[in-house]
């Protein structure tokens, strides 16, 4: 009785929940605000002239990188999720993943010449989300019991604002810092930021109540063993094949960010074709609604090719033809990063009521559609604001209006995405369908990254106008498709 009044005096302390809620919120915020902090300066360091600090690339060659980059994050969560549930045990992984990062930014926050320590602080910031973005969502539903759900419903509700507000703080901190070509001291902000992360987590881990402290599944011996080799064998390959490709003297980071590309896109199509041709103890329902679902992850894909493009192709513009100033006072390009993540915290009450009145009226498919629709909307606003520019800087208003478009579009999708898919998945898939889902986002900002090229043999203007037509293409299909879709889902 008193240690059951004990748990309850402690979760009075942050509004009924468990107060690993709040280390938890806390260590994914840094982490965010140690990300998006990166990811607000990347494209303006790789393109900034080596004189100044940088790597002097062509803009469409950083923006392929930028692209890749986030693709391999969110690719790598599956193998980390993998990794937590069979060998570390999401706390030690999360724990791990943050000194990884932590490693990355610091060796990019180095101030020597060179791309050697940025491309090994990438690498290690790739691995170390993979391993923490995943498994720091497990260990949020861990912290309730089962059959709690609306507590925990809310709890993830907790943990999302966390990660917005880090989006939202992170790109003007790091931007300022990084002004006047102190890269470094940017990338060194993003690493003060995990490290406070870090500290923080170590230092709450009483609170957690044990939640991923062990492996759901974990290995046996013999099976660590062949894990073991079959890892150390994948490496090896890998690393021979990039070392005789550099020999070939035909290796550039415009090919490898090619190569990659191709690599992410093969993924889903594998992973999906396993499923489906494959038995599995799969029902003729499961197996339906998984070839509904592929459908709605081709959707995904075409938005997440044009929502990511903002670090890049949109800051660019902010950089390059807008007058960065709201409200009176100047702000840094990089800032303009912070508009999304500032409207998602204000609209998501709004679209989390919209979706219970409108119940089961509209399907995931016409959510999904309307999402593209909106995406493609927000690119013909873009088309509009670059013909504009052609005369002149214009108002950074006009990107607020692109950024609030595209909001609307994103709570349509994501959040639907992420219920849809653990709906859908078959039950011998179920603990991996949300890293599924992630691919998504891997194969659109990959290919995203990849599009720039095309303003080399096109304007601006054309340019936006052709990925908004794709958008509002897939739209309609997937809309004429849609009560089709519906009854594969079983939604009617």
């Amino acid at each position: 009785m008193s240690q059951e009044l004990s748990t309850q005096v402690e979760e009075r302390r942050v509004f009924g929940h468990p107060r690993g809620i709040v280390t938890l919120f806390l260590t994914e915020m840094w982490e965010r605000f140690s990300f998006y902090g990166l990811r607000a300066i990347l494209f303006f360091f790789l393109t900034a002239t080596v004189v100044q600090g940088g790597l002097g690339m062509p803009k469409p060659t950083a923006t392929a990188v930028v692209g890749v980059y986030g693709a391999l994050v969110y690719l790598l969560a599956l193998p980390g999720g993998w990794i937590a549930d069979r060998v570390l045990g999401a706390r030690r992984a999360v724990l791990i993943g943050g000194c990884v990062i932590m490693l990355g930014h610091i060796s990019m926050a180095i101030p020597l010449r060179g791309p050697a320590l940025i491309w090994l602080g990438l690498a290690l910031i790739v691995a170390g989300t993979g391993l923490l973005k995943p498994n720091i969502s497990t260990m949020v539903g861990a912290l309730y019991p089962e059959g709690d759900n609306a507590r925990r419903d809310a709890g993830f509700s907790i943990f999302y604002l966390g990660i917005n507000v880090g989006a939202f703080a992170a790109p003007y901190v790091v931007s300022n810092l990084a002004k006047d070509d102190r890269w470094h001291l940017g990338f060194g902000a993003a690493a003060v930021g995990m490290a406070i992360g870090l500290t923080q987590y170590v230092a709450g881990g009483r609170h957690l109540r044990g939640a991923g402290e062990t492996p759901g599944h974990r290995l046996t011996p013999q099976e660590r063993r062949h894990f073991g080799l079959v890892a150390a064998a994948g490496l090896g390959v890998a690393a021979v094949a990039l070392a005789l490709w550099a020999a070939s003297g035909t290796l550039t980071v415009d090919r490898f960010t090619v190569a990659l590309t191709l690599l992410t896109i093969m993924v889903p199509v594998g992973y999906f074709a396993y499923i489906l041709l494959g038995s599995h103890n799969l029902t003729p329902v499961e197996r339906t609604r998984m070839k509904a679902y592929i459908w709605l992850f081709a959707a995904a894909a075409i938005f997440w090719m044009i929502y990511d493009l903002a670090p890049t192709v949109l800051n660019d513009f902010a950089a390059v033809h807008t007058d960065l100033r709201m409200f009176g006072h100047s702000i840094t390009a990089a800032t303009t990063q912070s508009f999304n993540p500032l409207m998602i915290m204000v609209f998501v009450p709004v679209f989390a009521a919209l979706w219970v009145k409108l119940g089961d009226r509209v399907g995931a498919a016409q959510k999904f559609a309307f999402g593209l629709f909106m995406i493609g909307v927000s690119f013909v606003v873009m088309a509009l604001a670059a013909r504009f520019a052609e005369t002149g800087r214009i108002s950074v208003w006009w990107l607020f209006l692109v950024y609030l478009v595209q909001v609307f579009g994103e709570l349509s999708l994501s959040p639907v995405g992420l219920s849809v898919t653990v709906e859908l998945a078959p039950h011998a898939f179920r603990s991996q369908m949300l890293g599924v889902w992630y691919l998504s986002f891997a194969v659109g900002d990959a290919i995203g990254g990849q599009t720039a090229r095309l303003l080399r043999v096109m304007s601006e203007p054309a340019y936006f106008t052709t990925l908004a037509a794709i958008a509002v293409l897939a739209s309609g299909v997937l809309l004429a498709f849609a009560h089709r879709l519906r009854v594969l889902m079983g939604e009617v």
